[in-house]
């Protein structure tokens, strides 16, 4: 009820998902437009991303966790793009030595992986975490060309890797 009239108001709510209306800057896509985009990406043309778009993603540090989460969700349409990009941030951080990125900020990825991740997540940390005992089994292909989303395999265990660490 109304207090001056005494009558009742229907108000109806909708609530629409928003479309994704494309980044302000591509090149440099923040963490909530490229969640956006990663639930809407037919709303954008691959053609109309700069060469290379995976690269500059996978290199933005802050762009990391967002990656994680959105390759974490299994309903997440560009799920795959986002692992793809994991596995050049993997790749990036262990083959400088961890000057792109830090081995902190890769091993809370790999920890969340392995605690929170589906097997095609976990193998992504299997992977990274053999990659980082063994920088010599790095293969372009595999890491910065998608060969290891498109054919996804665990990459062979050294005897002295050490293994997840056990959650309390």
């Amino acid at each position: 009820m109304t207090a001056s009239t005494g009558w009742l108001k229907k108000v109806t709510v909708t609530v629409q998902q928003i479309a994704f209306r494309g980044f302000a800057n591509p090149v440099d896509p923040t963490p909530g437009e490229l969640r956006s985009w990663a639930y809407h990406p037919d709303s954008v043309r691959m053609q109309a991303m700069p060469p290379d778009w995976d690269l500059l993603v996978a290199s933005n540090d802050r762009l990391a966790g967002t990656l994680l989460d959105l390759a974490l969700d299994p309903n997440c349409a560009a799920r795959r793009f986002a692992l793809h990009c994991l596995y050049i941030f993997a790749a990036d951080a262990i083959r400088t030595k961890f000057r792109a990125h830090s081995r902190r900020r890769l091993r809370k990825l790999v920890e969340q992986a392995e605690s929170d991740g589906d097997e095609i997540i976990r193998m992504w940390a299997h992977n990274t975490r053999v990659l980082t005992a063994i920088p010599e089994l790095f293969e372009y292909r595999d890491w910065c060309e998608g060969g290891l989303v498109r054919a996804p395999r665990r990459l062979k265990t050294p005897p002295a890797l050490p293994g997840p660490r056990p959650s309390n």
